[in-house]
């Protein structure tokens, strides 16, 4: 039986679901948060078993996955990201260590434990573990794997979440929602807080993928006219499905946008792709709104083109300092200071039925391992022998440079 758990945390928690009800299955409630030493162990027996350590609170949903099969370490800070010596520590001290997207498990985390039996990362294929060392040491790493993602998945949620910001710019819901609980709200119909709507304004989107496809109906649907710029058209039938035009460069778009919506991989060729060039080419009454990386821009050119009205505000749920930029993200305090923006901590791929899918599939493979099995979500099946899977997945680290000695970045 596990041993009676603390009270809520600070983003509170559900009552237990009823296992009647499968309804429930992804509720809304992160594990209860309480510490012992330095974390919160949940235990599923008295007896011992594989010790696993989650490197952030996670949804209880992949908790109870993992608890009949293994003892349960959460890292209980919401409010920063574990440290180096923090990782190595639970290394030392735990079989198993399931990191999300913002967590790399370098080899000094590795090397700390030669019993270490497996690793799960929350990603396909990424840049997020020393593959090689990996595979020197035997160590097998399970990832979400290829299962279809309920909903759509985190395109179709950033998708949304790009709309709703759209809406909010257009709308002036956030500066409105300040407005009123300040208690300034006296005249009925204020004019206070004039938007500029929706209807017969041009989305400028930079990029045309997963995320894209999702938004541009919407976008249509709301009257909007939407021109897009990407490295390859689209074919002629899918944009007269999606109804949307292409134009021949990514300078016109920055032109004719309302709203300019980046919606490209961060890549090699996309890293530090939008520049202050691009802010100059915009209307002063056009918003910018990222949902898709942060180091695409060029943040101290986007705060100058603000500051200096250059745009009439912006949206962003991304940041150039993100990891692995660096250890912990840092959103430069000028942009918190500016009314005219939206800043939301990259909450895009954030909904219970996504992202707590994704976490129970990847506990799920790793109560596989711990029952001796190969789940399909398994990365480097080599490391029982056999061929690579991922050839690519080797000779590069734990992180890909932009530039020779410059800054790393993801590649999904």
């Amino acid at each position: 039986m596990a041993e009676p758990l603390g009270p809520a945390g600070p983003h509170g928690v559900h009552q237990p679901r009823r296992p009647d009800d499968r309804r429930h299955a992804l509720s809304p409630r992160l594990t209860p948060l309480r510490t012992v030493a330095r974390h919160e162990i949940i235990t599923g027996s008295p007896f011992m078993k594989p010790r696993v350590f989650v490197f952030q609170p996670i949804p209880q949903v992949a908790i109870d996955t993992l608890l009949p099969v293994a003892d349960v370490t959460v890292y209980p800070h919401l409010d920063r990201m574990i440290s180096m010596d923090e990782m190595i520590g639970a290394a030392q001290r735990h079989d198993y260590l399931l990191a999300l997207h913002e967590n790399f498990v370098p080899a000094e985390v590795m090397r700390a434990n030669p019993g270490l039996k497996g690793i799960g990362i929350l990603g396909n294929k990424t840049a997020m573990v020393d593959f090689d060392v990996a595979l020197e040491l035997k160590i097998p790493v399970v990832s979400i794997g290829r299962h279809g993602i309920p909903g759509g998945g985190p395109n179709k949620n950033t998708a949304d979440l790009t709309v709703a910001l759209v809406l909010n710019l257009a709308y002036r819901v956030i500066e409105a929602d300040r407005y009123t609980h300040a208690g300034k709200f006296r005249q009925n119909q204020t004019m206070a807080l004039m938007g500029v709507g929706c209807s017969g304004n041009t989305v400028g989107m930079i990029g045309l993928g997963g995320m894209g496809e999702y938004m541009a109906p919407v976008f249509r649907a709301l009257d909007m006219r939407v021109v897009y710029n990407k490295r390859k058209r689209l074919a002629p039938e899918a944009e007269k499905k999606l109804d949307v035009e292409w134009v021949d460069s990514m300078d016109e778009v920055f032109r004719q946008a309302d709203f300019l919506v980046v919606a490209v991989p961060l890549t090699h060729e996309t890293a530090d792709l939008i520049t202050a060039r691009h802010f100059d080419l915009m209307k002063p009454t056009a918003f910018f709104i990222n949902t898709a990386r942060g180091r695409i821009v060029v943040e101290q050119d986007l705060i100058d083109a603000l500051k200096q009205k250059k745009i009439a505000g912006a949206a962003l749920d991304v940041y150039a300092t993100e990891p692995p930029e660096r250890w912990e993200v840092e959103v430069p305090e000028e942009l918190c200071r500016m009314d005219n923006v939206i800043l939301i901590p990259h909450n895009g791929g954030a909904t219970w039925q996504t992202r707590g899918f994704m976490l129970n599939t990847l506990a799920e493979g790793i109560a596989a391992l711990i029952r001796g099995e190969r789940p399909a979500s398994l990365l480097n099946p080599e490391v029982y022998g056999g061929p690579k899977k991922y050839p690519d997945l080797y000779g590069r680290g734990p992180a890909i440079p932009v530039t020779e000695g410059g800054p790393a970045i993801y590649l999904y």
